[in-house]
């Protein structure tokens, strides 16, 4: 019994030795219970808080299908300025609603859809200017060798030409062409409402992209607080067993282990922070900045589950998805202008008009004022099947068009289902995660308390240490993903 005794207090100091480094080491770390084995050891290492900002593992309140909480489960929240290089740099605070804004203003291609659109409205203006008279000014003056000179090349008449200086107006105007230019006015503005369409589609777009982009940073922000905070608390754990194994009292192979477990958690946070930072290129690039700028991002309140079943759902994108209505318009401007190509083949009647004074003419051309008046019919007889295959093409494109629409609307009701599941499935793993991270900590804490107690081996505490910190990046990506697919569901709905 007396030669126990030294042993035991040699124990005893080591442990003390490593409460006093945690306090030094882990500012900051608190128990994320009280029933845990903590007051059995002196040392813990489990889901921890960062008084700093970082994570706080906080009660999930799991939201039912009719809205309620049922309170069980934990989760990673935000709970401040995040724990990465942005907050310590004295960055800007960006929102997602700040993110959404930012590049509707600035990204590119909200502008090329737009100026697309605009050019649409003067491809309309070009079609609807045949409606309007066309008035034409002409001066002419001819010299001729020798008055009542005959061309007899190049056309079955034999006009003469005399000397003359005049100056005049032509005009025209259509009449009717039975129909197609009503018809070509109203393919071209069909054409331009859908371009307006998918100008409105490329903006819901670009909010999906930043919406992604900003949960994915967001993510990479917390998953490199989970690192740094897996490799200060496995630092801790090499420090405890270095100094038992000077101690004698463990071996080389659990200071090799523990070796391995901080090596591993410092690979981890080299991979996390190279993912932060392509993170936030992607986020850039989505914000439509040319350079890549430092931001610190606002964490998004819980979103809510979208109400109504699938069906109710689907319909609603339907009705509301830009893309499905541009590619509609589309198929009604194929159609009008499937109806104009059809027409070519009709007459058009069109009114002549012309009016001038020659000043200067030979005295063959009697008076210096001229004018007329007339009406022309132009009646097509044969082109070598011209207008025939023009009719023919715009058929089938019409054709293709209303095939289109078909399949945008099967493709919409499959994505829309496909979210409306994946929304689901994210708010189960989120529970689930929840839950997962509550058992991976209490083993943990376990593990470390058998292991200080000589209960157990290295590779527990080290297999425990692994759950845990998979529980918690499990626990982060799925909040950020459940709240991603909500974004995703709203965007396939098209609002």
């Amino acid at each position: 019994m007396k030669s126990s005794c030294p042993v035991f207090l040699v124990f005893a100091s080591v442990l003390s030795f490593n409460v006093a480094a945690i306090s030094q080491n882990a500012t900051g770390i608190s128990p994320v219970s009280e029933q845990n084995t903590c007051t059995i050891t002196g040392f813990c290492i489990g889901s921890l808080s960062l008084s700093t900002g970082g994570i706080d593992v906080v009660p999930n309140p799991s939201i039912s299908g009719n809205g309620k909480q049922d309170g069980t489960g934990s989760t990673l929240v935000l709970s401040g300025p995040q724990g990465n290089q942005n907050s310590q740099s004295g960055a800007p605070k960006l929102s997602l609603h700040d993110a959404e804004q930012m590049a509707l203003k600035n990204h590119p291609r909200i502008t090329i859809a737009e100026l697309n659109a605009l050019a649409s409205k003067e491809v309309t203006r070009q079609v609807r200017s045949a409606y309007f008279p066309t008035i034409n000014f002409n001066a002419t003056g001819v010299d001729t060798y020798r008055d009542g000179n005959r061309i007899t090349a190049g056309a079955l008449n034999n006009p003469s030409v005399f000397d003359r200086a005049g100056s005049g107006l032509t005009a025209s105007q259509l009449i009717t062409d039975f129909g197609r230019t009503r018809n070509l006015n109203s393919a071209a503005s069909l054409h331009a409402q859908a371009q307006q369409q998918n100008a409105l589609a490329t903006r819901e777009q670009i909010v999906f992209i930043v919406d992604q982009s900003f949960y994915d940073a967001l993510s990479a922000d917390v998953l490199v607080t989970v690192a740094d905070q897996t490799v200060r608390s496995r630092q801790v754990l090499v420090d405890q067993v270095q100094a038992l194994e000077k101690a004698k009292l463990r071996s080389a192979l659990d200071l090799s282990f523990a070796n391995v477990a901080l090596a591993q958690a410092q690979l981890l946070l080299v991979n996390a922070k190279s993912n932060r930072d392509a993170a936030y290129a992607n986020l850039a690039e989505a914000l439509g900045l040319a350079n890549q700028r430092s931001f610190e991002l606002v964490d998004v309140q819980a979103v809510q589950p979208f109400a109504g079943t699938v069906d109710e759902v689907i319909q609603q994108a339907l009705a509301n998805r830009p893309d499905v209505k541009a590619l509609e318009l589309e198929q009604g401007s194929a159609e009008h202008l499937m109806t104009a190509e059809e027409r070519l083949q009709l007459p058009d009647i069109s009114a002549l008009g012309t009016t001038g004074v020659t000043p200067v003419a030979s005295n063959r051309l009697g008076t210096n004022a001229y004018g007329a008046i007339g009406v022309n019919i132009h009646i097509p007889v044969f082109n070598g099947l011209l207008f025939t295959a023009r009719a023919a093409e715009a058929k089938y494109r019409a054709q293709a068009a209303a095939e289109r629409v078909r399949d945008m609307r099967d493709t919409v009701v499959r994505e829309v289902r496909v979210a409306y599941l994946n929304v689901n499935s994210a708010f189960e793993r989120e529970n689930v995660a929840a839950k997962l991270l509550d058992q991976a900590t209490l083993s943990l804490n376990l593990a470390q308390a058998r292991y200080n107690l000589g209960l157990s081996s290295i590779v527990e505490l080290s297999q425990a240490q692994l759950q845990q910190t998979e529980a918690e990046i499990s626990t982060v990506t799925a909040k950020y993903q459940y709240e991603f697919a909500i974004s995703a569901l709203a965007y396939q709905v098209g609002q």
